[in-house]
């Protein structure tokens, strides 16, 4: 995945590659000692069923790892997306 500036992903539509919007990119979480990107923190669009994902507050947690392209959007893998780890 080529290098994309943090500040670029602030507010960008986050969706699943089967195309369904998920909400919009709050927040990305990090692993302080190694710089490992952990998790997005994305707020749901309205209407969208949470149940089947990791929530915080008011915000969905999406593993870093179900993330396979940001471009205008942040498309993520459903199945990885939803897994309630």
């Amino acid at each position: 995945m080529p290098k994309v500036f943090a500040k670029n992903l602030s507010n960008k539509q986050v969706m699943t590659t089967d195309g369904a919007e998920i909400g919009i990119l709050d927040n990305i979480v990090m692993e302080v000692k190694t710089g490992k990107l952990e998790d997005l923190m994305v707020k749901p669009d309205i209407g969208l069923d949470t149940s089947k994902y990791v929530t915080d507050g008011q915000f969905l947690k999406i593993p870093f790892k179900a993330v396979r392209s940001i471009k205008d959007y942040i498309v993520v893998d459903k199945q990885i997306a939803t897994s309630l780890e």
